[in-house]
């Protein structure tokens, strides 16, 4: 199986590093506390991480206050609660350590993604399931994770994940994706990775144009 970007999208946004970890897993120790005490404490706006986001959502069509990535929403949310939700071990580290570095971090559960994953533009044919189990189509040219039978595994590139494939009480393999587009991601990325795999274990990468795919 191969995680990679499509070449449109390297060529669109050349700042885009993009770290990739694949892990069985079984157990992750609490460490939630530990990497949101690390987080961000003032308006994440003001982070060069967040706002390199907000100018590629831009870049989409997208209006940047309105669709955030996903570590924007996450620092957001902590700011004003205090606290993280608490969805599942691994979910509630891979976000802790999200809010930590100001990334967006994706966890997936590898059983249910059919064959290869790219991160490309949608065609308009795809199917993406929200969380609560409908059924969306993404409209053409939208940034999608989509495998190969079309299903969308995330919309509008690091906005939202698909319930499709999110991890659960059933995972035992998962694909764990962190992309920056900040002046310095390609180190930053590597030093979550690194974090992620010191928690998790497995196998790690950071992609770039030039080795634009991880296999495993």
């Amino acid at each position: 199986m191969r995680f990679s970007h499509a070449p449109e999208i390297w060529a669109d946004f050349p700042t885009l590093a993009a770290g990739v970890v694949h892990a069985r897993y079984t157990s992750v120790a609490d460490r939630v506390d530990f990497y949101t005490a690390r987080a961000f404490q003032g308006p994440e706006a003001e982070l060069p991480e967040i706002q390199a986001w907000r100018r590629a959502f831009s870049q989409m069509g997208l209006k940047p206050t309105q669709y955030r990535c996903a570590s924007e929403s996450l620092l957001r949310r902590l700011r004003k609660e205090g606290v993280l939700p608490r969805v599942h071990p691994l979910v509630d580290l891979c976000n802790a350590i999200s809010v930590a570095f100001a990334i967006p971090v994706a966890a997936i559960d590898v059983s249910r993604v059919a064959g290869s994953l790219e991160v490309r533009y949608a065609k308009g044919d795809e199917t993406y399931q929200t969380f609560g189990g409908s059924l969306e189509n993404p409209a053409p040219g939208e940034v999608i994770f989509a495998d190969e039978k079309g299903q969308a595994h995330a919309r509008r590139w690091t906005n939202r994940q698909s319930g499709l494939s999110a991890v659960s009480g059933s995972t035992s393999e998962v694909l764990i994706i962190a992309e920056g587009l900040h002046a310095g991601a390609a180190s930053d990325v590597r030093r979550l990775v690194d974090t992620v795999v010191s928690e998790l274990g497995g196998t790690a990468t950071v992609l770039s144009a030039d080795a634009p795919a991880f296999d495993w």
